[in-house]
Order: structure tokens, then sequence, then C-alpha cells
């Protein structure tokens, strides 16, 4: 079956199609949970069904190898929406606040309600996943949902498009394609939430239409996410990790190793590593290899050269570049400096710059000097420099031995902190992220005769009512605990053994 073409929806159809989506959501369809349930497992077949076309399309798109589009795309979102579904019933259900003798007679509640009419704008790095994946989510939160997939894999959206008009209740989900100005007339209109996932650039101008409405908005961005390599690391594991890391997907993913700080002296050790890792990966050369990826479009791929022309750094391997191909090699590139070009942005392409450092410390003052990322990478087998690197840093998340896994992993959230985003999503997150948690109250007539204090008019008498309510406080606090307390109580416990154990030692050798 050849692709579908990717049509841009009429600009004067788009306020039509939010306006059913509006009515789709009054109608109440969603609100019976068998219906969500009916519509995710929907969404699980429609996937199932056309595995093949959604590969097809991948390869088209992105020349993505079945592997990659299998293990990071096609799947991860089958198993979102098989978690949304497995959770569904238990995450809707109305919650007991802790036990107040104050207001347990109102019989608080928390309502778990869907926020309405969502609006989902995803990249192309991942077509699937990230919009599909998020929409498991405003299904099971009971929302109708609009889909904005990117027009630079048009092969996908296209089928994404017609399979969603076939499987799914057009009601409530529906597909609106186009490029600047098709986004602008939506970003125009009135949503319930808005996701968007993509570059800080596009999320400024969202998150300035979506104030014009007071709309909520969850960004996941991507920013430029370090490694720490700690000449304590399991070099093999490290370099093939980071490598993969960096190729899979071209190096096109928002949480992709972009630089790796290395200790000075550990450079050329750890370059070698990895120049022996891509020799095993891609023995013909990655151009050759039907294991890897191409840049999105020509106009990606001169930006990500551009990059590399201007590095004053050294290349250790690739550098080929072929950009009306969409081809850039996956580049390893030493000695670069902190105000380099490689440095000035996120590549989200397969170049890895290498930039040494003196010890791990001045790793982390280099990271903390700059914008929070989505994602700081440790490789150490040394728990104190875990711990380090874990405790004085800022990131989305922070991993240790490991690369780009972390957003699939079941029951965390995924979401960056100030310019790599706001927000979370994946699993439940996605759910509370399209949920509004609505405070209910049911006060009893007999109520009155305890708060009858509030009504006018007030007295010298009623004003010390309100402090009962207060209870018994804690005790007074004598002064500020020591900064190191934890620290000190740390090795507190270590004195202590050592103490024990040189004891229990002396002892010994006198009985000998």
């Amino acid at each position: 079956m050849s692709a579908p073409i990717l049509a841009y929806t009429p600009i004067e159809e788009i306020e039509g199609i939010r306006n059913e989506l509006r009515a789709g959501f009054a109608s109440g369809k969603l609100t019976p949970i068998a219906y969500r349930k009916y519509q995710l497992l929907q969404l699980v077949y429609m996937l199932k069904d056309n595995m093949e076309r959604f590969e097809a399309a991948l390869l088209s798109d992105l020349n993505r190898p079945v592997l990659e589009s299998r293990m990071l795309d096609i799947v991860p979102t089958v198993q979102e929406a098989l978690a949304q579904l497995a959770g569904v019933e238990k995450w809707t259900r109305d919650e007991k606040p802790a036990f107040s003798v104050n207001f347990f007679a109102m019989r608080p509640r928390v309502r778990k309600e869907p926020k309405g009419t969502v609006l989902i704008i995803s990249p192309f790095n991942y077509p699937v996943w990230l919009t599909l994946g998020p929409l498991a989510g405003a299904i099971a939160a009971g929302n109708a949902a609009l889909l904005k997939p990117s027009e630079s894999t048009p092969a996908t959206s296209a089928l994404m498009t017609e399979l969603i008009g076939k499987y799914l209740d057009k009601d409530l989900v529906r597909v609106v394609n186009g490029a600047v100005a098709e986004t602008t007339k939506v970003l125009d209109l009135q949503w319930d939430h808005i996701l968007y996932t993509g570059s800080g650039r596009v999320a400024r101008v969202v998150a300035t239409a979506a104030a014009k409405h007071l709309t909520p908005v969850t960004l996941e961005l991507g920013g430029k996410s370090p490694v720490i390599i700690d000449p304590a690391c399991d070099l093999k594991m490290a370099a093939r990790r980071i490598l993969w890391g960096k190729v899979v997907n071209a190096g096109q993913t928002c949480v992709a190793p972009d630089y790796i700080l290395v200790p000075r002296a550990f450079q050329d050790t750890f370059c070698a590593a990895l120049k022996a890792s891509y020799e095993e990966f891609f023995p013909d050369k990655a151009a050759a290899s039907a294991s890897y990826s191409r840049i999105v479009t020509p106009q990606a791929a001169a930006r990500i050269a551009g990059m590399l022309e201007g590095t004053k750094g050294t290349i250790v391997f690739g550098g080929e570049v072929d950009t009306e191909k969409r081809f850039i090699a996956p580049t390893l590139v030493r000695d670069v400096e902190g105000d380099d070009s490689l440095m000035s942005d996120e590549i989200f392409g397969p170049l890895l710059p290498v930039v040494p450092v003196e010890d791990i410390d001045a790793a982390i003052k280099f990271i903390n000097a700059r914008d929070h990322p989505l994602a700081i990478y440790v490789f150490s087998q040394d728990a104190a420099v875990k711990a380090k690197v874990f405790n004085q840093t800022q990131s989305g998340g922070v991993i240790a031995n490991e690369t780009v896994i972390h957003p699939g992993v079941d029951g965390v959230p995924f979401g960056g902190i100030g310019p790599s985003g706001y927000g979370h999503h994946t699993g439940k997150y996605t759910f509370d992220m399209f949920t509004h948690l609505r405070t209910t109250l049911d006060s009893p007539g007999w109520i009155d005769m305890i708060l009858k204090f509030r009504f006018p008019p007030y007295t010298a008498a009623t004003e010390k009512q309100p402090l009962r309510l207060m209870g018994s406080l804690p005790a007074r606090p004598k002064g500020p605990p020591p900064v190191d307390a934890a620290t000190r109580k740390w090795w507190g416990r270590w004195f202590l053994v050592a103490l024990a154990v040189a004891i229990a030692g002396g002892l010994t050798r006198r009985r000998v």
C-alpha cells in the first residue's frame, strides 16, 4: 500500500474542528470509563494492525531502522496506552484527604475530572510516541483532543491522520495538519490545556498564545544534556551506551547526550573507547549502514553541518556530511572549549563534543553555569561521585550509567526544569496533566452548632473561637540546625562503627 499524502488542513476549517471537539466533549461520551477503555483499546489495535505501515512511514521520513522505530516509537506508545487502560479505573476514583478533626464532617473529597478539550502539538523526532502517547493519557482522563503533528514527517503524520479517522471517535479526536500558518490559527483558539513538545524558541510562541486565554501549558523541550565521565567508570559499557544514545535516530532525541565532560588526563583513553565502539557499531561506516537514520530535512542537516564547520576542536572519527541526502556521520570532536560552535546551542544531531575539565567538581561547575538541561548523565562505579552529581546539579532527570531510556521507564515522570521545560507526563503523570482536581464538600446542617461563631455580629468572645482550630503547636525551635547536620550524623555513625571494630580488635589481640 502506498503512503498517504499529507494534506494541510484548510485554515478556515480549523475553528470548526475545535468547536466540534468541544461539542463532543460536552456530549459526555467519555464520562463512562468503559468508553474511555474502548477508545484506548482502539488506539492499541490501530498501532498493532498497522505496525508495518508505521515502520514504512518512519523509514520514509527519517530513514529510521525498524528496530529503532519499534523500540523507541511504536512499542512505547502501545505500552503507554496499555498503562492508561490498566490504571484508569483507579486513577479516576475520588480521593479522601487525610482525616481532619475540623473538617471530616463536611465529607471533603477530590474528584478527578477532565479538563475539557486539549491540544497536543508534537515534534518530528518521535512522531508516534510523542503524539499518540499523550493522546492515550488525554483519553483516559476523559478529554477531547486535537492533535497537531509535525509537517516535517509527512508520511507518518498522514498515516496517523488516516488511521485516527478510522479507529477513534471523530467527535473526540481530530488532527490538524500544516505548518506555521495552520499552527498559528490553532494557537489563536482557546483550549483547556496545551502540551507542546519541541524547541524553546517555538515554546515561547506557544506560551505567549496560551497566556491570552490563561490556558495551562506543559512544555517538553530539550537543551544541552551533558555526560560526566569518572575515570572509575566501566569504560567499555560507558562508551557503548553513550555512543548508542547519540547515534540512535541520528542524534535527534531531546535527551540525547549533547556533550561529554571528561577529566583532561582521561580524554585520550575515553576517546579511544568511543572510537572502538563506533567501529563496532558501523564496521563499514555509517553511510552504508542500514542501522543508521538520517536527519529530518536538508535544512536541519545544514544547521548541524554549520556547527561542525565552526568548531575549533579536533575530529576523532566521522565528519562526513551530505546535506542534500540528509546525512551527517556520527562524529566525535575532542578538545572542545566552552565557547565553541558545538556548545552554542542544542546539537540535535550526531555530533558529540568532548570538553576536557580538571575533575568531577569542575564538570559540575561547568554544568551549573549553564541552563538546566533536560537530562544529566554520569558514568561512574563510585557511589560518592554519583551522589555528588545527583545532589549538586539541577536537571529534568539525572541518570547514572545509562542514556536516553529514562523517559520510557514505567512509573516515573518525564519533564524538564526551567529552559528545558515545565510539567511532566508519561503514565499516570499524563493522566494527571490532563485532569482537573475538583474539591467537593457536603456540609451537614448541624455544623452550625460548632461554627456558629462565624456569623455576625462578631464579639470579643467569638473572636477567640478561630484560635481553637489551631490546636497545640510544636515546641518553638531553639535555633537553626547546623547546615552540615546530615553529614555530621552520617560520619558520626561510621565513627561509632569504626570505634567498635577497633575495640573488638584490641580485645581479640589481648586474648591472643
